[in-house]
């Protein structure tokens, strides 16, 4: 039985071979640190993508109006396509697969309150728009266009948190308040959240406000919608075909003319990340894992030695009376409190880098803030950190792989008679 002597014992003989017990453990620490790190970067890289992409839904469709470049039936090259609302219908009518669709037109005006003023973006949309990009409204903070807004062609208006701090500095809430929109008022009704957009978001306005104000009545610069069901190449290389050939038959233009109008489908862009993701996962766990495996044999070679080494020591144990499996745990023990430590060593020292990087990522992120970039949020690389469970179960096989590799040696040596393994050099 496993007793204070035993423990004791291990330690002597660990001091009295300090570097083959270094060897082994930092065969053991380096593994599971390297795997940490390697995974780490790969989680970094994998959040940073997909914090860039947070404010858009995975599968939304840009659709704008350009020139022709082909004749198609009397009509000339180079003629400009115009969309008008009866594109949106029309669309909701053919294409099943569309969920949420909004006109986007736009502008670039100055908003003024009182003595303050300040040139904006500004974007006529309609409802379904804050669910096709995300435009997050917390409580307290309004409320986003509604279908209402639409009908009565209400002039109310959407603001950023910057547009309300600049306007309105004397801390006064702005809903509810009158603001000046080029040379008309509108009402503000909300103040959406706008981490991922700096200087250059824009406010928002009912859609047939903006199209009656100041486009004519009649004219649609863009077009958003996102698609259900259309989750691979093939599906979305068949639905921009059967859209270009619609949109084609409805503007009379050649169906091949792909320069009449763009499309822009994230969903493209969403699987070409996801795959770019994956495959530097896989890459990392495979080299993670070779040098996991490099530490394992760098273990087993080690014990191996180390078993040889005292294979005398084990015969002179027998001869006095130890028994086989008195000897076998000692060693087996051994082996798992040297890769138990060093695993462990390894372990907290990877888990510690990553979050002490975080750390200083996440403190340059709140430092830069409020810098005003439109870029300030965009990064190819955040959170670099580790599941936990992924770093114990990494140590916990290296710690088997540890009691395995004492195991079968010493297991072959205690076999070996008394006398036989005294005469060992």
């Amino acid at each position: 039985m496993f007793d204070f002597d035993n423990l004791r014992e291990i330690w002597s003989t660990m001091k009295k071979n300090k570097l083959r017990t270094f060897l082994t453990g930092f065969s053991v620490a380096w593994g599971i640190f390297m795997l940490i790190i390697l995974l780490s970067a790969g989680n970094g890289l994998s959040n940073g993508i997909a914090h860039n992409f947070r404010d858009m839904a995975e599968n939304t469709v840009t659709c704008f109006p350009r020139y022709t470049t082909m004749p198609y039936k009397g009509f000339q090259p180079n003629r400009r396509i115009e969309f008008t609302e009866d594109d949106i219908r029309i669309i909701k009518r053919n294409h099943p697969e569309v969920s949420r669709i909004s006109p986007v037109n736009y502008l670039s005006d100055t908003l003024t309150y009182g003595n303050e003023y300040m040139t904006i973006d500004m974007q006529a949309v309609y409802p379904d728009f804050s669910s096709i990009i995300f435009l997050p409204i917390h409580a307290g903070n309004g409320r986003f266009i509604n279908e209402m807004d639409l009908k009565q062609r209400r002039k109310v208006i959407v603001i950023t948190p910057r547009m309300s701090s600049v306007l309105f500095r004397d801390s006064i809430s702005p809903l509810g308040r009158y603001v000046r929109l080029g040379s008309l008022m509108f009402q503000v009704i909300g103040i959406y959240q706008d981490d991922n957009r700096g200087m250059d978001a824009p406010a928002y306005i009912p859609f047939t406000t903006g199209q009656m104000l100041f486009d004519g009545g009649y004219r649609v610069r863009r077009i958003r919608f996102t698609l259900n069901g259309i989750d691979t190449e093939e599906s979305s290389d068949a639905f921009e075909e059967r859209f270009r050939e619609r949109m084609a038959r409805y503007h009379r233009f050649n169906p091949e003319d792909k320069n009449a109008i763009g499309l822009w489908n994230t969903g493209r862009e969403f699987r070409m990340w996801r795959g770019m993701t994956n495959g530097i996962a896989l890459f990392i766990w495979i080299i993670g894992i070779g040098t996991l495996m490099a530490g394992i044999v760098g273990v087993s070679n080690i014990m191996l030695i180390t078993v040889r080494e005292r294979t005398r020591e084990f015969g002179i144990r027998k001869a006095i009376g130890a028994r086989p499996a008195s000897i076998l745990r000692l060693i087996i023990v051994e082996s798992v409190l040297v890769t138990a430590v060093f695993g462990y060593i390894g372990m907290v020292s990877g888990i510690g880098l990553t979050e002490l990087i975080n750390y200083f990522m996440e403190m340059g992120e709140a430092a830069s803030s409020g810098g005003g970039s439109p870029d300030e949020n965009l990064s190819v690389f955040r959170n670099p950190t580790v599941n936990l469970n992924i770093a114990l179960s990494a140590t916990g096989l290296l710690v088997v792989a540890g009691v395995l590799a004492g195991y079968f040696p010493a297991r072959k040596a205690v076999k070996i008679p008394a006398i036989e393994a005294i005469r060992t050099e």
